[in-house]
């Protein structure tokens, strides 16, 4: 099994000493590192301070919210960060939610599948570069053909020649249409959350994977000889995540976890979390819930849970980065040890 860092977003401020984390795990020999963004910093700028700074680990964004550029203006950046690192690139892309697409970027959220299905087209075109890109789409077109076009507008091809024809295109998708879209057309999926234990509920939407499809799984590790508080921090995820991280009648985050049995639980936790009792909510988190999609407690039994997520479809795993730069490197060497 692969594994990876995943350094997410900047909170307040910068994550603490980040080229050196993507330094550190290049020379334990992970596989990849990770940069996302919400509504702060942006993945790519990140990712090329640390493309200058190493040779080999992959460079992957986790996600790019799709709403936030357009289609050609990710491809420019894609083909110049794939340049700069020497062909290191691979674009985990997601559609966000309806809170952060209208509300931050001023966009409708209608019709994701669509909206992400056109965005591929145009996206591959441009990285391709047989011939100018052209896309009458029902959300994007190429060239502009709206009414208030000056018609001036023609198929551009870009100046630029891309290092590579293809660039590896990962989707981070929740519901079964969007995992089935990212078997069928990209070369991977980036699940959220995911258990080794219940990957069954998945097997539906993957029926159309290929054989090298990527599955990329994030994991919380901690490292406690104290079960009940090293599953804490994914107690905390969960209740943001489900209370927080989505609009209450349309939160894809707890349509997700209602699928993989814990639909009571999911709905208690969010009402507690609208409600203002946060710690209520955190509370209300089931231990075994956070347990499946994590790795916890002392080390022999994070050893014993690898092997289930070893035997699981999973061909990827991530961990994400701690407040304090010793743990995360700590967690690193520890992780490499075991896989590696």
């Amino acid at each position: 099994m692969k594994i990876g860092l995943h350094q997410g977003y900047w909170q307040k401020q910068p994550t603490d000493r980040f080229i050196e984390l993507a330094q550190k795990a290049e020379a334990l020999g992970f596989n990849s590192v990770f940069t996302a963004e919400a509504y702060g910093s942006d993945c790519f700028t990140p990712l090329a301070a640390i493309a200058a700074t190493t040779s080999k680990i992959q460079l992957c964004t986790g996600v790019m919210q799709i709403s936030a550029r357009t289609p050609v203006c990710a491809a420019m950046s894609a083909l110049t960060l794939d340049h700069i690192s020497n062909g290191r690139l691979a674009l985990g892309v997601g559609v966000s939610g309806p809170q952060v697409v209208e509300g931050w970027y001023g966009e409708q959220f209608k019709r994701p599948l669509q909206r992400t299905r056109e965005w591929l087209d145009i996206f591959r075109q441009v990285i391709a570069r047989e011939g100018g890109v052209e896309l009458a789409g029902k959300q994007y077109q190429l060239p502009y053909q709206g009414p208030d076009s000056l018609g001036l507008g023609k198929p551009l091809k870009s100046i630029t020649h891309p290092l590579r024809k293809k660039i590896p295109l990962y989707l981070g998708a929740e519901g079964p249409k969007n995992i089935a879209l990212a078997a069928e057309q990209f070369d991977g999926w980036l699940p959220i959350f995911v258990s080794p234990y219940r990957m069954g509920i998945f097997e539906e939407s993957l029926q159309e994977k290929k054989e090298d499809f990527e599955i990329t799984a994030m994991v919380t590790l901690s490292i406690n000889d104290n079960i009940k508080e090293a599953l804490y921090p994914g107690k905390m995820t969960m209740a943001l995540y489900l209370g927080g991280m989505g609009a209450k009648d349309d939160n894809f985050h707890k349509n997700l976890i209602g699928r993989m049995g814990f639909a009571d639980a999911a709905q208690e936790i969010q009402d507690l979390y609208l409600a203002g009792k946060h710690a209520e909510a955190i509370d209300a988190v089931p231990d075994a819930l956070v347990d499946e999609i994590a790795l916890v407690g002392p080390k022999e039994r994070i050893r014993e849970r690898l092997q289930d997520w070893k035997k699981s479809p999973i061909t990827q795993l991530l961990i994400g980065h701690s407040d304090d730069y010793d743990s995360t490197v700590s967690n690193m060497e520890f992780l490499a040890e075991q896989t590696l």
